[in-house]
């Protein structure tokens, strides 16, 4: 046997088994597989049965079989090998199509689909090529088809610089180093068959020689390299990753078990033979059977030796997986998987420490339109509010630059680490992981790693969030059945008191009126008719809040509003020596159901804001445009909330007055919700008393 047979031999065997077995495996997930998965399903069959027919030619050749008698088979196999290799470079483009319109974050264009339709056209030369194969006496492929080799090679060229040249512009837009140079030399490699494509089909170098031969045989044998942009698709979207390494591990040992028969059994035993005159096949024999034994445990040998280079990567991810599984859901439970991936983590890759920063529920149902409050932001007082605030900076950094790792920042360097992973989950970022370590430990497989990792941890947390945000459900439905049935009560007590109130204060009214009454009695007739007053306000309070919303009024602008209120309440201002300021530069108009909750709303906070005011006071009232909402704020110049009683104070019947329902708030959130607005306690522009915020949907 030749070298150049044994070459066929193990390049074929090699190029059929990789790619089949691939496409076995894919296939296998067919009914889960998208469309740029099952074009990749197509070109690694085409690759696989081309190898597989230039395979069955070379053992025909070298086993020295009849050509009549195995004509029909012969035809077959260039058949299947003509419509393969024809199909496999209109799948190449097709699925560079695909790549470019991923790297740019979009589905493909119009024009980008007519594309897919025309490099398919080239099919058409099969209805020409293939009643040739089947015509006449039987002869090679490339004598059957000679006349069309050459545009063939062209349109094969021209696939080829064009996938060459996607690549690079895509390795271009690659943010990781490693993909770069991935895409990059898989360009090369490409432009480089081209190069012997034409230069062996196209211009016939070394026709009639050996080196022709050769030649042939390595660019029919070049199409393996596409297999390594099929390995980066598959490595790029984190698919079947392990599935690719256990078929290389099969490939490399079909070709070494190739290799050691071909020149090492063969090679061996010939000499042997002729050196020492033993039995002709009989050293064949012994070695051969020697090497069945040896099979096995050489096979494990290289398969550890191949799992070496994936070993601490599959171990970490192993692990970091099967403890999101074990632990997933479990909100309660997240520190603990976090903890635990930062310290698997940075063992296993050598780094200085890893720490896994995951957004708060409160400010992920935020971003995704929730009504939870938003508590008033303290002066920084500790290194750990420091590096709260860094990390929010970078959290931004993420959301709005949509990088999958961060590096150079200055804001990195303040929270002492070299890069930073967003946690990204479908477009919705779920945190952020800082990474510290020598430039030696953060190589590109292990920025790669990390990449993985972060993904899988995404997942991890928005499963919790998931899980806490339906317990959070669970909570306020509860709340708001207690509420409801609280209200019915309040309502019920409220209607009982309204009536003798109004007695009582009718008759403090009328006994007012008698001059001798009111000489002896002034001063108990006014205390009554005072605690009157303030009781029917409570009682008022006690039926707003059981209501469910205002009867809505008829529609008003915002400035009127809110002038509106507040000259109700200019009065009351006035004897309590309370000055009320008023600036509102909104002029939009607000529906008859916006304007009476926040008509009620706006009422109550200023009733606390003038109660909360000492004399001499003020309170100034603010409306302006907030992004899609409209803010009404109010201002006193009280000693504002303590920070012990700032998560309560929503709730009802809840009250730091002695006197007071503790009804007020708790309507003022009410209103806005009723309405998909948001209350909130917000920080005083001076440092001093309460700001609270109506924010309104415009």
């Amino acid at each position: 046997m030749s070298l150049l047979e044994a070459i066929q031999l193990i390049g074929y065997s090699t190029g059929a088994a990789l790619h089949l077995w691939m496409g076995a495996l894919l296939w296998r997930r067919r009914r889960g597989l998208n469309r740029v998965e099952r074009v990749l399903l197509a070109l690694t069959l085409g690759f696989g049965l081309w190898h597989a027919s230039n395979l069955f030619i070379t053992l025909h050749t070298v086993l020295g079989l009849d050509i009549e008698r195995w004509s029909t088979l012969m035809r077959i196999a260039d058949t299947v090998a003509v419509m393969s290799i024809t199909l496999s470079y209109s799948l190449l483009l097709h699925a560079h199509l695909h790549l470019w319109a991923a790297a740019n974050s979009r589905p493909l264009r119009l024009n980008e689909r007519v594309r897919i339709f025309l490099s398919y056209i080239p099919a058409l030369f099969l209805f020409i090529v293939v009643p040739l194969i089947w015509q006449g006496a039987y002869a090679p492929l490339f004598v059957k088809v000679s006349r069309y080799v050459l545009p063939f090679a062209v349109w094969a060229a021209y696939v080829l610089a064009l996938v060459a040249a996607t690549d690079i512009l895509i390795a271009r837009r690659s943010e990781s180093a490693s993909e770069r140079r991935w895409m990059m030399i898989v360009a090369a490699s490409l432009l480089i068959i081209a190069v012997m494509v034409i230069a062996t089909y196209g211009f016939h170098l070394g026709e009639g020689t050996s080196l022709g031969l050769y030649l042939k045989t390595i660019t029919n044998l070049g199409s393996l390299l596409p297999s390594a942009l099929i390995a980066y698709y598959i490595y790029r979207y984190h698919y079947l990753e392990l599935i690719i390494k256990e078929s290389l591990i099969i490939a490399s040992f079909a070709a070494v078990v190739l290799a050691i028969y071909l020149y090492g059994i063969r090679t061996f035993a010939e000499w042997v033979t002729a050196r020492y005159g033993l039995r002709a096949g009989a050293v064949e024999a012994l070695l051969i059977l020697g090497l069945a034994l040896s099979a096995a445990p050489f096979r494990r040998w290289l398969e550890n030796r191949f799992r070496k280079l994936f070993e601490q990567e599959a171990s970490l991810y192993r692990d970091v997986v099967a403890r999101i599984g074990s632990l997933g859901g479990r909100y309660k439970e997240l520190p603990e998987l976090l903890r635990f991936a930062e310290e698997r983590t940075a063992q296993t890759l050598g780094l200085r420490s890893v720490r896994i920063i995951p957004r708060s529920f409160d400010s992920m149902e935020e971003s995704s339109g929730q009504n939870e409050d938003k508590t008033e932001a303290r002066q920084i007082e500790s290194e750990d509010e420091r590096f709260a605030i860094r990390t929010e900076g970078i959290l931004k950094l993420a959301q709005e630059s949509g990088l999958s790792v961060i590096e150079g920042e200055p804001g990195l360097r303040e929270l002492g680490c070299d890069l930073a992973f967003p946690l990204k989950r479908e477009n919705e970022l779920f945190g952020v992981m800082l990474v510290e370590g020598s430039p030696d430990a953060l190589t590109d497989d292990a920025r790669a790693v990390l990449e993985v990792l972060a993904g899988q941890i995404a997942i991890a947390i928005e499963d919790c969030w998931l899980v806490e945000k339906n317990v959070k459900l669970e909570k306020r439905v509860a709340h708001g059945e207690r509420l409801a049935a609280l209200g019915q009560m309040a309502a019920t007590v409220a209607h009982e008191v309204k009536n003798p109130l109004s007695a009582i204060k009718s008759i403090a009214q009328v006994m007012s009126e008698d001059e001798k009454l009111m000489g002896e009695y002034s001063r108990d007739l006014s205390l009554i008719i005072g605690e009157t007053d303030r009781l029917s306000r409570s009682v008022t309070q006690l039926l707003s809040f059981a209501r469910h919303s205002p009867p809505p009024g008829a529609p008003s602008r915002v400035d009127d509003l809110v002038q509106t209120v507040v000259d109700l309440f200019r009065p009351e201002a006035r004897t309590r020596n309370v000055t009320l300021e008023i600036r509102c530069d909104v002029d939009t108009e607000l529906n008859g159901a916006s304007a009476a909750a926040v008509r009620d709303a706006l009422s109550n906070l200023l009733i606390n804001a003038a109660q909360a005011t000492p004399r001499g006071g003020r309170v100034r009232i603010e409306a302006a445009k907030d992004n899609d909402s409209i803010c009404i704020s109010v201002t006193d110049s009280g000693p504002g909330v303590p920070v012990s009683v700032r998560q309560k104070i929503w709730e009802p019947f809840f009250t730091t007055r002695q006197r007071g329902t503790g009804l007020g708030l708790a309507i003022v959130r009410k209103r806005m919700e009723e309405i998909g607005g948001r209350a909130r306690l917000s920080t005083s522009t001076n440092g001093q008393g309460a700001r609270f915020e109506l924010l309104i949907p415009s």
